[in-house]
């Protein structure tokens, strides 16, 4: 498959964002590739919105497992692209997935009609960015029956060049929780805040409280993020606001963390039900769990790419990321991988603009490091 090819996927996909768990177009599209492939050594199972893809090997004798998430993010476009916008206007793939499953397309290409010694096993995951395809898929019978012995992913990575690729052994991404927080207490008209409890002031307390968490709570030595992105209160001015939400996320590197900001989380919501006289929820959506990284595997990765032509590769540090991938790894060997796509703009931002060039890259690199796991 030339570049031109991988471009157009990549272009096709990126019109079509979906959310989890209704990536329908998305599937439907992957589909449509995946039959019109050489199918000698194929074999096809959807589960949910998702598809796995086993290449049959020669000898079969291990199972070699390559994830690409499929869905989008609700965040309305605003990139410089005139003939592949999003069309679905409140949707965009800013965070990659369209050159994940390229990628992932592009090498399953190759082994449609070059068979490998082992077996593969191409995962088209949905819900990555929520509620969370992983764990779910990870406990279907289609993926336990065809469980690879070895599992790998990339994400793109704009802060890096095309031809740098980053990872290390161990922890790589941290642990994650979603935050929603429900205030409710008693409206009322602004001229007499007496007869009411006012949720857009004791949600602005709260706010402030949470901050504190990180400075005051965590170890300094280990690292913690409370991020509060979301606070929504009141209908009219006038009006004295009987219900608040406040919505955020949590992040982590150790699992010890994480327990300890969620106990002070809910100390914090304890203290403004007795302060404003008010009924606090607490809701932790969705967790993923850390992405940490064979050790092993990590060694032979890099002294691969390393004696690769072209291809710089770096050992970074890890990240506040998020990733449900982080899931597979609890369970299989494996690791993941940034790839460098040089955007002046980040991750999950609407203006993000990943350099193509890094497609046909990623695939030829892929490739040859699977048809050798594949055949050693």
């Amino acid at each position: 498959m030339n570049k031109e090819q991988l471009f157009q996927i990549r272009r096709d996909l990126h019109q079509i964002p979906e959310p989890g768990f209704a990536e329908f177009k998305t599937q439907a599209y992957l589909l449509r590739y995946i039959d019109s492939l050489p199918n000698e050594y194929l074999d096809v199972q959807t589960w949910e919105t998702g598809i796995l893809v086993k290449v049959n090997g020669k000898e079969g004798n291990r199972t070699y497992g390559y994830r690409a998430d499929i869905d989008g993010l609700p965040i309305v476009e605003q990139t410089s692209y005139q003939t592949f916008r999003s069309s679905h206007p409140e949707f965009m793939h800013a965070c990659g997935h369209d050159f994940h499953m390229t990628i992932a397309l592009g090498v399953l290409t190759h082994f449609a009609s070059h068979q490998p010694t082992d077996n593969l096993l191409f995962i088209f995951q949905p819900a990555e960015e929520g509620p969370g395809g992983a764990l779910p898929l990870l406990q279907s019978e289609e993926f336990k029956h065809w469980r690879p012995d070895e599992i790998f992913a990339l994400h793109i990575a704009p802060e890096y060049k095309v031809g740098q690729v980053a990872t290390k052994p161990g922890l790589l991404f941290a642990n994650t929780s979603e935050l929603f927080i429900d205030l409710k207490g008693k409206g009322g008209h602004a001229a007499y805040p007496h007869t009411a409890n006012d949720m857009v002031v004791a949600a602005s307390s709260l706010v402030t409280q949470l901050q504190t968490i990180v400075a005051r709570n965590v170890d300094p030595l280990d690292s913690g993020v409370v991020t509060i992105g979301v606070i929504k209160g009141g209908t009219k001015q006038n009006i004295i606001a009987e219900t608040a939400r406040i919505e955020g996320t949590i992040r982590s590197l150790s699992i010890e963390s994480m327990q300890r900001i969620k106990e002070r989380v809910e100390a914090l919501v304890k203290g403004i039900e007795v302060g404003y006289e008010c009924e606090v929820t607490i809701d932790y959506g969705s967790n993923y769990c850390q992405v940490y990284n064979d050790e092993a595997l990590i060694a032979d990765f890099s002294h691969y790419v390393s004696e690769w032509d072209g291809i710089e590769y770096i050992h970074c540090q890890e990240a506040m990321t998020g990733e449900d991938f982080g899931y597979f790894l609890e369970q299989i060997p494996g690791f993941m991988f940034w790839l460098g796509v040089d955007s002046a703009y980040g991750l999950h931002d609407a203006r993000l603009e990943p350099n193509e060039e890094a497609i046909p890259l990623a695939v030829s690199l892929l490739t040859d490091y699977l048809t050798k796991k594949a055949a050693s």
